[in-house]
């Protein structure tokens, strides 16, 4: 039976400490996190292993000494019995505090946190759309987990150029503080921690990229001797396995290791498969091993029950949200090629391109055509660079074949037809970005280059492009360097961070932002930017959405300008392939409007894949209207072997087959907000200081009614806390600023994006509000107010005379220390009547207890002998909680074991179906070799799912005696008189 529970006080090693989480040790006892409460060890944060210690005194709450409160208003009390009720939040299914972070809520946000904690564990992919917020989301639900106890230790795992965004996002909107471990951070890491050291477990929450994971093996060593209670792995699409692949990645292996190292496992992505049942498989295993037996043929059906995923489009979420999301204008701009661009394309299909020296008519040449052609479709420049290294390769080889030189000179007439475009300082010959200046410089598009808050954003694939518009921008629109930036793949973490916040500052000087395709996923750039221009068009899909996706999304504050560029040409078969693009373009606006996945027209759900194809139709010479007829069919009714359900999934039926079941007809229906006893958290933290103060200074502290803003010089014990913070929102002089207005809050955030300096963009005010660390340190300062193994004593005139009331708290957690059911009762009688129950809240309403409602006359004469007649009355008080807990326990764990069963034999059940379809995968192996893969791939299964079932048990069996904590004692003044 577990000896104690969260949120208990416990004597062990002659010192009191505050129990705040209890979780099995492998040595089958428990492992208690605590913190210290006596003045040796205030502060202080201990592990302590039951198995070794000698003693652990658990105090019996009958025995709990009453103590009469002294303070005003018995502010003591109040805040004792709101410290409480604040960190008292059952594992259940309901929105507590997530919903309050700063941000505009909706409830389509709240649908994944409600989908994931109604799951024995929460594991979800969450793979929303571009631009609906899977960051946010993804923060509501680790908000819940942290209040339940189950997010102290956090791991996000994302890309390169998030790092920063995310950071910032949770800890400026949700007081999540997580510890960047990019190239800088790792040094800097290594300078604070003694060599050797896990930096995994020296920081409880922290954020590093899958590049530095992979390819740093020393990580990976890290990793499997760490745990953590929540793992995100952002982008996760890039971590499933890729079809057609006979292994599995360093990053699809990393996330594998990744998802055994956590209970809770948050996959974010808008592009969350690659069309193949395999890749998607890979997902799924991640979250549940045990729900796919054979990863090519499974339906949804295996997965959805579970609550795994959940998916919407725009299109879905479109009522909530009309006031967030401007419709997008969409730009399409032509021109006619130049008489040197002609030349250039007529050049470019004379080339006799070579495969193993020899020329080959047919498909491979036109592929290699087509790769260089796409260059082309770029800019004249990136082709230039492409020309240049296909000449240096060919020249530079040994015993060149004559064909090889044939192309040779092939390619010398196409980059001097080429030459003559990019030679030329005006760039007249380049009809495409001619266009472009034309429109950048039309009164009706209205971007105006002086104006810092109306900037641009240009989209190319081939860096090459990049630079050569960077030079060429600069000059032509009269911008100075530091106007115009180029983000791009090659460039370090910590740079494309920077530039990122740059991008994202109102006095940055910078104006247009040159992007390849490495930005076109996950970042904010919609901050001061509405338009976005492709200056080549993708050659797919999914990447058409990402790109878009960069300033159209949610919190954009002005109708985003989508601007398309097209050159006509009358060279046939170089016209017949921009059609091609055309018609991308095309659907994908069509899937903006219809669909919501437009990479259902391509079905094979990968970008790269995309590309492929569209280059395949190009090279097998495909006319526009068979390619546009063969997508228009694709869109209808895709039928192509596992395409079906991957469309009902997620794009071609109904989103709302992702979720298990209906979330709620309203999610706000779901938000459970307990009644408080102050009138806000700045009342509380002004409250609590106040009293804190009393006698003794503990900080100093300035209180601002009118802004709601605490400002407060941190003790040293907190500062010890605040080391876990981001090195960025440490205070330098340990002055911290908190604000309990989300809309000041808001505005901070915003402000503080602006800011000039790197330091400066993280917003100077904090959120005052229960889950920011200076607000926990502050609960905890209250519940060590009172002596150990007391509770206060306060008198109500309100209650009848002779009337005795104890407010107890009770709750009953399961095997891995997690409270599945908390009640606030309270047990009064009148006289010498029996103890009945009644509702906290209908109590405390009737007795008046609430911030300054209850006036206290201090020490009376006839308080000891009240005091004495309480606590005689107190354990039968505690006795009758008992027995209410006793029968919720009994009843509640009879709910707990039906569903128990269930998900037993539903295990039993999908275990049988892997063990079957291992048998069939070996069937026509040989006998030897068969008995030996059965066994070793058998053993596997059978470990898999006897750690899930062990899991299960532990989750969903409770504890037969439920733990109870005396509170607070309560009477009418004449209750000594009886």
């Amino acid at each position: 039976m577990l000896p104690i529970a969260p949120g208990a006080r416990a004597v062990i090693r002659d010192e009191e400490w505050l129990v705040r989480r209890v979780d099995p040790a492998t040595d089958g006892g428990w492992l208690l996190t605590c913190d210290g409460i006596s003045d040796l060890v205030r502060g202080q944060t201990a592990l302590f292993l039951t198995s070794l210690e000698d003693a652990i005194e658990v105090l019996d709450p009958a025995k709990t000494r009453l103590e009469p409160d002294a303070s005003p208003t018995y502010n003591a009390s109040v805040l004792f019995l709101e410290s409480m009720r604040r960190r008292s939040v059952a594992n259940d299914e309901r929105i507590h505090l997530g919903h309050r972070g700063v941000m505009n809520l909706v409830p389509y946000q709240l649908d994944p946190a409600l989908q994931a904690l109604r799951q024995p564990r929460s594991r979800i992919l969450i793979a929303d759309a571009v631009g609906l917020g899977k960051t946010l989301e993804a923060g509501i639900l680790a908000t819940e987990l942290i209040q339940r106890g189950r997010g102290k230790r956090i791991l996000v795992v994302t890309q390169k150029a998030m790092l920063t965004q995310f950071q910032k996002e949770w800890w400026s909107r949700f007081s999540i503080p997580l510890v960047r471990l990019d190239s800088v951070g790792l040094a800097r890491v290594r300078n604070r921690i003694p060599a050797n050291h896990n930096p995994f477990n020296y920081f409880d929450r922290s954020i590093i990229s899958i590049d530095t994971l992979k390819n740093n093996l020393e990580y990976r060593n890290y990793l499997e001797n760490a745990w953590w209670d929540i793992i995100v792995i952002d982008e996760c699409h890039n971590v499933a396995a890729r079809a057609g692949e006979s292994g599995l990645s360093r990053r699809a292996r990393l996330a594998r290791l990744l998802s055994n190292r956590s209970d809770t496992l948050m996959l974010l992505s808008a592009t969350p498969h690659d069309g193949s049942a395999r890749s998607f498989a890979s997902l799924m295993s991640l979250l549940d091993p045990t729900a796919i037996s054979d990863p090519d043929h499974y339906t949804p059906d295996d997965f959805r029950n579970k609550g795994l995923v959940i998916r919407r489009f725009k299109k879905d979420i479109k009522d909530q949200v009309q006031s967030d999301f401007q419709e997008r204008n969409t730009v399409r701009l032509r021109k006619p090629a130049s008489a040197h661009e002609e030349a250039a394309y007529r050049a470019l299909l004379a080339i006799p391109f070579t495969q193993g020296g020899q020329h080959k008519a047919g498909r491979q040449q036109e592929l290699q055509r087509v790769g260089m052609q796409k260059a082309l479709f770029s800019s004249p420049a990136a082709a230039l660079e492409s020309t240049q290294k296909r000449i240096k390769l060919l020249t530079e080889k040994p015993n060149a074949t004559p064909e090889e030189q044939q192309e040779v000179d092939g390619l010398r007439v196409f980059a001097d037809a080429l030459q003559a475009i990019v030679g030329d300082p005006s760039a007249a010959s380049f009809s495409k970005y001619q266009r472009l200046l034309e429109q950048l410089r039309a009164s009706e598009f209205g971007w105006t280059r002086q104006d810092p808050a109306d900037r641009l954003v240009v989209f190319s694939e081939r860096i090459e492009t990049l630079r050569w518009l960077e030079r060429q921008v600069c000059a032509d629109l009269k911008l100075k360097p530091n106007q115009v930036a180029v983000l791009h793949g090659q460039m370090s973490d910590t740079d494309q961070q920077e530039l990122v916040d740059r991008f994202g500052r109102l006095d940055d000087p910078i104006r247009v932002l040159l992007c390849s395709d490495v930005a076109s996923e996950g970042l904010n750039l919609h901050y001061f930017c509405h338009r976005l221009v492709h200056f080549d068009l993708p050659w797919s899909l999914m990447v058409f959405q990402q790109r878009n996706g960069r300033v159209d999304r949610y919190g954009q504050k002005h109708q985003p300008q989508i601007v398309y560029l097209f050159t006509e040409t009358v060279t046939d078969r170089i016209r017949g392939d921009l059609r091609i693009l055309e018609i991308l373009q095309a659907k994908d606006e069509q899937a903006y409007l219809n669909l919501g996945d437009p990479s259902a027209f391509l079905n094979v759900y990968d970008p790269e894949k995309e590309a492929e194809k569209v280059s395949d139709f190009m090279a097998q010479g495909l006319a526009p209207e068979a390619v546009e007829a063969k997508l228009e069919r694709a869109g209808a009714d895709d039928s192509d072997n596992e395409g079906d359900w991957l469309m009902q999934l997620f794009g071609g039926g109904d989103a709302a087959a992702t979720a298990p079941e209906p979330v709620a007809p309203s999610s706000l229906q779901k938000i459970n907000e307990p009644a408080s006893l102050f009138d806000s958290d700045y009342h509380y933290a002004n409250t609590a200081l106040t009293q804190l103060n009393q006698g003794q200074t503990l900080c100093q502290w300035t209180p601002h009614d009118g802004e709601k803003v605490i400002a407060l010089t941190a003790p040293r014990d907190l500062q010890d806390r605040l080391k876990q913070l981001p090195r960025e929102v440490q205070a330098d002089n340990d002055h911290y600023s908190l604000c309990a207005d989300p809309k000041r809050m808001a505005a901070a955030i915003e402000t503080a994006r602006q800011a000039r300096q790197e330091q400066d963009t993280w917003p100077q005010l904090h959120y005052l509000w229960p889950q920011h660390p200076i607000m926990e340190w502050l609960g905890d300062r209250v519940l060590t107010h009172f002596g150990r193994h007391t509770a206060p004593l306060l008198q109500s005139q309100k209650l009848a005379p002779n009337e005795q009331a104890f407010i107890l708290m009770s709750l009953v957690p399961n095997r891995k220390g997690q409270p599945l059911l908390v009640e606030w009762q309270v047990a009064s009688r009148v006289g010498e009547a029996a103890f009945q129950l009644e509702d906290f809240d209908a109590f405390i309403a009737r007795a008046g207890i609430r911030a300054g409602g209850l006036p206290n006359r201090g020490y009376t004469d006839g308080l000891a002998a009240l005091q004495g007649l309480m606590q005689q009355a107190l354990p039968a008080a505690v006795q009758r909680m008992h027995q209410h807990m006793l029968e919720r326990q009994q009843a509640f764990a009879a709910q707990l074991n039906q569903r128990l069963e269930g998900t037993l034999a539903e295990l039993e059940r999908l275990q049988g179906r892997q063990v079957e379809q291992l048998q069939l995968d070996l069937e026509k192996q040989l006998e030897t070799v068969k008995r030996g893969r059965f066994e070793q791939r058998s053993q596997q299964i059978n470990r898999v799912f006897d750690d899930y079932r062990q899991w299960v048990r532990d989750t969903l069996t409770t504890e037969p005696q439920p733990w109870i904590q005396v509170l607070a004692g309560v009477c009418h003044p004449q209750a000594a008189g009886a």
